[in-house]
């Protein structure tokens, strides 16, 4: 079977065919069986796809690595009042910063770019569901994501001294705020590519992202952050994602030191969760298959 790109539509797509209702394009819906059939091709592609972009493969593991080593090298020893390292506590962050680049950075500008290249425009015009096509990015940003964590967790490991849980219950944590957290950064992914306007407005989703990180724990210890940044931070899931990380890695001593004393799961859940539904709605609201200048 021959590769399919964004930009081209293949024999493998096929003919959708079946009975019911319609799309929105006035095109006949397509059972779940072929759905899912081209969702399996789709994820190919796009996995395959991310394998091929060099560019890409260097930003998104090389730039996570080289900042955790900065980070580590310049700041050492003990947290006062704590059994966590410096080192520790940006491996937590770092992990946090792969899902958010994977999910949420990457996806939007990769969409976006799709958009400007009328590549949306001309998939949109194959039989493919459009459902398939986000089953294909699904795949995509689970691939990434779940290879991004698994070299951090080795680099954190190895280098800073992060420990893995001997208990299933951590593991159990690290699962549902790993996929709470790459479901709500996904959808903002999706939905914020509507407004990078060109194929060079990444700073548009780049600058706040960017801003976030720094206020949510990622590259600063978030208890040392200023009340009001901390307030300000709080308000965004990448502080809740980060959190969820250090209770998996740190020692339980480190809960002390975060604003509420604890690691409020329940209070993360409801955050993340609020998030994925604010990602759906901007996902409803902004997406689009074709650019401004499209006819």
């Amino acid at each position: 079977m021959s590769a399919m790109t964004s930009g081209q539509t293949v024999e493998t797509v096929g003919a959708v065919t079946g009975t019911g209702t319609t799309d929105d394009a006035g095109r006949q819906r397509a059972p779940w069986s072929e759905v899912w059939r081209i969702g399996r091709v789709r994820m190919r592609v796009e996995v395959l796809q991310l394998t091929r972009n060099t560019g890409l493969l260097i930003y998104t593991f090389a730039l996570p690595v080289v900042m955790l080593l900065l980070f580590g090298s310049i700041f050492r020893g003990k947290i006062a009042g704590t059994d966590a390292t410096y080192q520790q506590v940006y491996a937590t962050g770092m992990i946090g910063m792969c899902v958010i680049n994977g999910a949420l950075q990457n996806l939007a500008y990769q969409v976006a770019t799709e958009r400007h290249t009328r590549a949306l425009k001309r998939l949109r015009s194959t039989p493919m569901p459009a459902v398939s096509y986000f089953l294909g990015k699904v795949a995509s940003v689970l691939a990434a994501t779940l290879a991004q964590v698994a070299v951090m967790l080795t680099v954190g490991v190895a280098v800073m001294g992060l420990r893995l849980p001997t208990s299933p219950g951590p593991w159990l944590t690290f699962t549902w705020v790993l996929l709470l957290g790459c479901t709500a950064c996904s959808l903002l992914g999706i939905g914020l590519s509507g407004l990078i306007r060109s194929e060079n407005g990444s700073a548009v989703v780049w600058l706040p992202i960017m801003v976030l990180q720094f206020i949510s724990g990622v590259f600063i210890v978030f208890s040392t952050l200023p009340k009001p940044v901390q307030e300000i931070g709080a308000v965004f899931p990448v502080k809740w994602l980060c959190q969820g990380m250090r209770s998996v890695f740190l020692p339980d001593s480190f809960k002390y030191s975060e604003p509420a004393g604890s690691w409020e799961h329940g209070r993360l859940a409801l955050v993340l969760t609020a998030w994925c539904v604010v990602g759906l709605v901007m996902c409803l609201k902004t997406f689009t298959w074709r650019g401004r200048d499209d006819g």
